[in-house]
């Protein structure tokens, strides 16, 4: 039975892509101050003002970093005692880390080497 308003639409394996209207090699070629003004020229991308970003907190990537590092998931759980499910949900974003974690992942960015081996001293 087919609901009101609702069409099923197939597509055919064989049939073309649909474009996204995006050239994504042009995107690559282009400069950060190319693509600072071209966001800017672009009215649903504008920057937040400062006025209005107070509250708000920089997330941490803990992917990009834990990738960074050259680590997986578990090499730096283990390295940095967070626990696996706790690094995991941070990375998929379905938690975000508290305020001290924030700091803890800040301080790890900033000088990994340090903070393994002081962990490992006091283990």
């Amino acid at each position: 039975m087919k609901k009101a308003g609702t069409t099923r639409v197939t597509h055919d394996p064989s049939d073309p892509p649909v474009p996204t209207g995006t050239d994504w090699s042009a995107v690559d070629a282009m400069t950060d101050a190319e693509i600072h003004a071209a966001a800017l020229g672009d009215s649903d991308a504008q920057p937040l003002p400062e006025s209005r970003a107070d509250g708000m907190a920089k997330l941490v990537n803990v992917k990009k970093l834990r990738e960074g590092l050259g680590l997986t998931q578990d090499a730096f759980s283990v390295t940095y005692r967070i626990p696996l499910g706790t690094l995991r949900d941070w990375e998929q974003r379905r938690k975000h880390p508290d305020a001290p974690a924030r700091a803890y992942l800040t301080v790890i960015a900033a000088n990994p080497a340090a903070v393994a081996a002081m962990l490992h001293q006091a283990a």
